[in-house]
């Protein structure tokens, strides 16, 4: 009440002493005594009002930090869609997941698992937070789902050299490719084009080594339709085991 008093006071001695300009002191005054009853009632509001935005401050960091994976997901959602690393139906490698792309949304990425040894869908379904996506090395294996670089080494002991029969081999392993040689090879000049990069193939590789323990590695690589990897495998390993028993009788 006082201070109402005081300002009503100074108006009053203004409008009396002052004619000229005086509406714009009375203004000033005004203003001022506005300003003051403001800072007044911060001082004595200003524990309440600092603890009001320390609870807002503490629950905007709860909320965060309770909906991180979901933040974490939408943002790897919007990284897929920025950068496009593969598109429906690519097979892809996401860590140690191994799938055919399903589909994608906010949260997940939907695999339909692929076993990488045989090429062959396992039957189950991966889903893959979107937050992996960001953290995660994406490999496209797309190629893959029509012609493979297939590797398989088979061991034997040192008992049979088997540069003996390895020209037998390589006859072999073109008989078995020679039905798709044509294609073979433009599908690898496809990809040599599409990556930039030479890659092995399309003719049968085979290389002799030997392992730690001192027997013999005989390691195959054949560029080929993926749903007949396994089927030449299990040609040239037959082809091989014949040799090496015929020769290890001799």
């Amino acid at each position: 009440m006082a201070f109402y008093a005081t300002k009503a006071l100074i108006i009053k001695l203004i409008k009396r002493k002052s004619k000229k300009s005086k509406r714009l002191k009375i203004n000033m005054v005004n203003n001022i005594f506005t300003l003051l009853v403001i800072i007044f009632i911060f001082n004595i509001w200003s524990s309440e009002i600092q603890r009001f935005a320390f609870s807002i401050a503490a629950f905007i960091v709860a909320i965060v930090f309770a909906t991180r994976e979901f933040i974490q997901c939408f943002i790897g959602f919007i990284y897929i869609l920025s950068s496009r690393p593969f598109r429906i139906g690519d097979w892809i490698q996401v860590g140690n997941y191994y799938g055919e792309v399903h589909s994608n949304d906010w949260a997940n990425l939907t695999l339909l698992e692929v076993d990488k040894h045989n090429y062959q869908y396992t039957g189950k379904t991966l889903y893959v937070p979107n937050s992996q996506l960001i953290t995660s090395v994406i490999k496209n294996l797309n190629f893959l789902k029509r012609y493979a670089m297939h590797h398989f080494i088979i061991v034997r002991d040192d008992s049979v050299n088997p540069f003996i029969f390895i020209d037998t081999l390589y006859e072999k392993a073109n008989l078995y490719c020679i039905e798709f040689k044509e294609v073979a090879m433009r599908y690898n000049q496809l990809i040599e084009n599409r990556l930039d990069i030479s890659i092995s193939g399309p003719k049968p590789h085979i290389q002799v080594a030997t392992s730690e323990l001192g027997d013999t590695q005989v390691v195959f690589s054949i560029f080929c339709p993926t749903e007949k990897a396994l089927g030449i495998e299990q040609k040239l390993t037959a082809d091989f085991m014949k040799l090496w028993f015929e020769n290890k009788k001799v």
